[in-house]
């Protein structure tokens, strides 16, 4: 009973954790400048997250600021933290500035 609840506690302060990054993921995007629609990262749930970016803004991503994604657009919202959410949501502007995403 005890370490249920202390289980229980855990992933619910993970599902926080998670959810609050997503937020702040589309805040720091539109610090950054950006004027796409973020809104479908933040309606989405779990560890992962569409953005929407196509397979060559993914590739640059990865080329020119070593961020690792799927080339499908699938970002780890659970690798965000304080100390990369900026440079993390720069980056992503600065390949999707002027290009279409899709939120699907």
């Amino acid at each position: 009973p005890k370490l249920t609840k202390q289980y229980y506690q855990e992933c619910s302060t993970m599902a926080y954790r998670i959810q609050t990054m997503r937020t702040r993921l589309v805040e720091a995007l539109k610090a950054a400048g950006s004027t796409h629609d973020w809104s479908h990262v933040t309606e989405q749930i779990g560890m992962f997250a569409f953005t929407g970016m196509s397979a060559e803004m993914c590739d640059e991503l990865t080329s020119k600021y070593a961020i690792y994604l799927t080339r499908d657009g699938r970002i780890s919202i659970a690798g965000l933290n304080d100390g990369n959410l900026e440079y993390v949501a720069k980056a992503i502007h600065d390949v999707t500035d002027g290009k279409s995403i899709t939120a699907n």
